[in-house]
C-alpha cells in the first residue's frame, strides 16, 4: 500500500468514512500571523470553537502574535499560542508575553517547545525550563502542549536514537501528575501511519499517558512537502518524499492525507483506548485548502462555524 496518496479530486459525490468524522472531531489547526492574515473569515472554514495553534517563527514580533491571538479569540476560537523557549530572553520576557496574550485575548493554553533555533537568544533552551518557571501555573493557563515526534528528533538525540526525547517525556508526565493543567503531546507531522501507532503504542508501553494529538499535513504539492520536511527535520518522511519526486507523472499532482488519517481512524475504531485524542493539522498547502479537505472528509466534525449559527 502506498505511504502517501496522490489522486486527483473525484468529481462524483463523496461517501463519508463515518470512522474519519469521528477521528476529526475537535480537530486543530495551526497557522500563523501572516498566513491569518490571508484568511478573511475563519468561521466560514473552521468550526465553531476550533483549537487555534500560533506558530512563532524567530523574528516575528510578539505584537502580531497577540494581535493574531486576539482576532481569532474574538471569533469565538480557543488560542493556543507558541511559546519557543529558544527565542524567549528570559523570564521577564516569558511573563510578559503570557501577561499580553492574556490581557488583551484572554489565552489560558499554550504550546511549549524548544524553538527551531539552533542557538538559544537567552536563559531557555527547553520547554521543561519553562514550566520550571511556575508562571504558567501562576497565571492560571488550564492546558499546557508539548512537543512529540514520531519520527525521533535528531536536535535531541543526534545519534538518531530516542533515549534524551523518552527521559524529557518522562519529566513532562510527572509533570502532568502534578499541575492542574491538562496536557498533551502535539507532534510533527509524518506521512505513515504504521510507525505512528507503533510510537504511539510505544509510549504506553512507557508509561507515558499523555493524550496524543497527532500532526497530520494538509493536502499540499510535493515540492512544498518536501521543503518542509527538510525544514522541519522530517526523517523517514523525507525519505519517501524524496523516492516520490523521482517521478515527475506525480509532482504536478497534489498530495491529500486521506490514507494516514483514514489508518489511524480505523485504528482508533477498533481500539477505543488507543492513545490518540485528536488530529492537529499543519497546513502546508494553506489553511483554507486544508480546511476544504476537513470540510469533504469530516462531515459534521468539520462543519464551518459560520453554517452552525441559529
Amino acid at each position: 500500500m502506498a505511504l502517501l496518496n496522490f489522486k486527483k479530486r473525484d468529481e462524483g459525490v463523496r461517501t463519508l468514512d463515518p470512522k474519519i468524522e469521528a477521528f476529526l472531531q475537535d480537530y486543530s489547526i495551526e497557522v500563523m500571523p501572516r498566513t491569518a492574515e490571508k484568511v478573511e473569515d475563519f468561521r466560514e472554514i473552521l468550526p465553531e470553537g476550533t483549537r487555534v495553534y500560533i506558530a512563532h517563527i524567530e523574528g516575528t514580533p510578539i505584537t502580531d502574535m497577540v494581535a493574531t491571538a486576539k482576532r481569532l479569540a474574538a471569533d469565538g476560537f480557543n488560542v493556543m499560542p507558541h511559546f519557543p523557549a529558544r527565542i524567549i530572553k528570559d523570564a521577564a520576557t516569558l511573563g510578559d508575553w503570557i501577561a499580553r496574550y492574556q490581557g488583551e485575548a484572554n489565552v489560558r493554553q499554550a504550546l511549549l517547545l524548544a524553538g527551531g533555533v539552533a542557538q538559544p537568544h537567552g536563559d531557555f533552551h527547553s520547554s521543561m525550563q519553562l514550566m520550571e518557571t511556575g508562571l504558567f501555573d501562576k497565571a492560571g493557563f488550564d492546558r499546557l502542549h508539548v512537543a512529540g515526534h514520531p519520527e525521533g528528533n535528531r536536535d535531541i538525540d543526534p545519534d538518531g536514537g530516542d533515549a534524551a526525547v523518552m527521559d524529557a517525556l518522562r519529566w513532562k508526565q510527572a509533570f502532568a501528575e502534578r499541575t492542574d493543567a491538562q496536557m498533551a503531546l502535539a507532534t510533527q507531522f509524518a506521512f505513515d501511519a504504521d510507525p505512528i501507532i507503533a510510537w504511539a503504542d510505544r509510549l504506553a508501553a512507557e508509561g507515558i499517558s499523555l493524550p496524543i494529538h497527532i500532526g497530520i499535513a494538509g493536502p499540499a504539492k510535493l515540492q512544498t512537502l518536501i521543503k518542509f520536511a527538510i525544514a522541519c527535520g522530517v526523517g523517514p518522511s523525507l525519505k519517501v518524499l524524496q523516492k516520490r519526486a523521482m517521478d515527475v507523472s506525480k509532482l504536478l499532482l497534489p498530495y491529500e492525507p486521506t490514507e494516514v488519517v483514514a489508518k489511524l481512524a480505523a485504528h482508533k475504531a477498533a481500539n477505543p483506548d488507543f492513545n490518540i485524542e485528536r488530529v492537529h493539522f499543519f497546513p502546508l498547502g494553506g489553511i483554507k485548502t486544508n480546511a476544504q479537505w476537513a470540510i469533504e472528509n469530516g462531515g459534521r466534525a468539520a462543519v464551518p462555524a459560520a453554517q452552525t449559527q441559529g
